[in-house]
């Protein structure tokens, strides 16, 4: 096993760059590239990376030449063959070729396109533009750098026996979590903290831990990278960025009121069994489920990504009894800033209801709150975003407001199209 405080204390990026990899990326982004490929390829999609924790000043604390340093390497990484046999020849969600040739032909050859950089007041604003099935893969790597980079801020300040008490102390913490966890009965947690990863090395050592505490409860890993190397599943289907888009390019209110059911009938043609999860808070869940075709209500199940993810549970449950489906043999995913003891609520109050799954994030593979001077480790909200797509905005409503985004103008226009009524704000931890 891999001696992380060492590591920290030895090595500098090009023996540890942060991304290694382009499958160092969440499983979901593939799954999604590819559905892209076929229904979208030319669209032309700008993302932007979004920090909504202001306070933490990232132009402040990381180098502006190191940041471009790990950006340049990830533009330089090619799949590996070993890497393009596994994802050819690999069984994923119970099918084998996941991916057809002519869309493993263009990951095979993919260069990601360059990126714009600058600092301001405090922050950086880094964006990404270009065709969707190739400018969408920078999301997950833009994210890891950035929270990485910060984190090897921090840690460059303390020294060799500082690092060694830093990550015991965070490893105890989550074996003490873990230990919790083992409590369950009939868990299912997946880990899904890439996005927003302390670091590489930390999130292998996560799931290495889940594996041997956890045994089959632990259903897998978003990344794929480390379910490669682990021989584990690759968990994931779908997110946001699908119906914002599709979305910006409708050119009707009517045509944008069906923008997230027309994404999902193309993932409906593609895929089966648990890829058939559904994510309907882009633009409130309430509205979505009102208006959602009765084939819908047949898929696997709901992955809940926002607001209150009890009441999220319980208007689901309600909506597939009304429609004759029995909630017992369908799967909750909750997902949505999950720690232990949330994780522990949600499962008394539906196990034996539904089905109850969890992805559990940032606080499984960024959770070193309160161990350094000035809690400078603590995990902080960062996302990257499709912003625009073909020249028109993009918005994300989601069942908390403090989670919209796209122009104020364009928000109030979607909300009024999506009838969305009062929402209960909720503070964002990450």
């Amino acid at each position: 096993m891999v001696d992380i405080a060492t590591r920290v204390y030895n090595h500098k990026w090009k023996i540890d760059p942060i991304v290694r990899s382009l499958i160092d990326t969440d499983f979901y982004k593939l799954l999604m590239c590819q559905s892209i490929f076929r229904n979208r390829p030319d669209t032309v999609v700008q993302f932007q990376l979004i920090n909504r924790s202001t306070d933490i000043r990232l132009a402040d604390l990381i180098d502006k030449g190191e940041l471009r340093e790990q950006l340049d390497h990830v533009r330089g990484l090619r799949l590996t063959r070993g890497e393009s046999t596994w994802l050819r020849g690999n069984t994923f969600y119970g099918k084998r070729q996941m991916f057809r040739p002519d869309f493993m032909e263009f990951l095979e050859n993919l260069r990601l396109p360059p990126y714009h950089l600058e600092k301001r007041d405090g922050q950086y604003e880094l964006t990404f533009e270009g065709k969707w099935p190739e400018v969408m893969l920078w999301e997950i790597p833009a994210l890891a750098i950035l929270m990485e980079l910060r984190s090897r801020a921090v840690l460059a300040t303390l020294g060799r026996f500082e690092l060694q008490v830093l990550y015991a102390r965070a490893m105890t913490r989550l074996w003490e979590k873990i230990e919790v966890l083992r409590t369950l009965p009939d868990l299912l947690i997946a880990d899904f903290g890439t996005r927003r990863r302390h670091s590489f090395l930390w999130q292998d050592w996560a799931v290495q831990a889940m594996i041997e505490g956890l045994g089959e409860r632990f259903t897998g890993t978003s990344n794929c990278l480390i379910a490669m190397r682990r021989d584990i599943e690759a968990i994931g289907t779908n997110a946001h960025e699908l119906p914002m888009v599709y979305a910006a390019l409708a050119n009707t209110d009517k045509e944008l009121r069906e923008a997230p059911y027309e994404v999902l009938a193309d993932w409906h043609e593609e895929h089966d069994g648990n890829l058939r999860m559904i994510l309907p808070d882009t633009y409130g869940t309430d509205v979505f489920l009102k208006g959602a075709p009765d084939w819908l209500a047949g898929w696997t199940g709901i992955r809940i990504d926002s607001g209150d993810p009890a009441l999220g549970a319980e208007t689901a449950i309600r909506w597939w009894q009304d429609r004759g489906e029995d909630p017992k043999k369908k799967l909750v995913i909750f997902s949505d800033g999950l720690d232990v003891q949330k994780i522990v609520e949600l499962h008394h109050q539906f196990h034996g209801r539904i089905k109850v799954s969890f992805g559990w994030g940032t606080l499984l593979t960024n959770d070193f709150r309160g161990l350094v001077a000035g809690d400078g480790l603590a995990p902080f909200s960062l996302v990257c975003k499709a912003v625009s797509a073909d020249g028109r905005p993009t918005v994300k409503l989601s069942d908390n407001p403090a989670k919209a985004t796209g122009p104020a103008d364009e928000i109030a226009r979607y909300r009024r199209v999506f009838d969305v009524g009062q929402q209960s704000r909720m503070d964002v931890v990450v």
